[in-house]
């Protein structure tokens, strides 16, 4: 992965803090001595070469809206296109396999519980199968940064 000196200024600044304000990007670059456009390309750039996977905030679990941590027990031979299913649904966050007889995961966030539920209700008849809810228990917070 190969990051230009630029690039890295950014990530290594903001991964932890976006600023709060109308134009956060601006502001982004303004403190990097640099335009607004380039930070945006930059970041929308490194999207792309898959460097980034997403840039916006995190936000803590069920504060806005309702949220659910998902499985589902998928075939081997439909698990790819399955997995293509739920994330093509805008309320699913990322989905990833695990080696268990739930072998796909997911997160997904609504604006409330029934709307959550609703949602799995479409993924298990768009799919043919069950789905199971992994609600919330007990939050931990865990750093995910890392200087490049």
């Amino acid at each position: 992965m190969a990051l230009s000196e630029t690039e890295r200024r950014i990530i290594n600044k903001y991964q932890r803090g976006i600023p709060y304000e109308p134009r956060p990007f601006k502001a982004i670059a303004d403190a990097l001595g640099l335009t607004e456009n380039f930070v945006l390309n930059t970041l929308a750039d490194l999207r792309e070469r898959r460097i980034l996977s997403r840039v916006g905030p995190v936000i803590s679990p069920n504060t806005v809206g309702a949220s659910t941590l998902a499985a589902m027990s998928v075939p081997a031979g439909k698990l790819d296109a399955v997995a293509a299913q739920v994330s093509a649904r805008p309320e699913v966050n990322h989905n990833y396999e695990r080696e268990h007889q739930l072998n796909l995961w997911f997160v997904l966030a609504a604006a409330d519980r029934d709307a959550v539920l609703a949602v799995i209700d479409d993924i298990e008849k768009e799919a043919g199968l069950d789905v199971v809810e992994l609600p919330l228990e007990e939050a931990y917070h865990i750093d995910l940064g890392f200087r490049v």
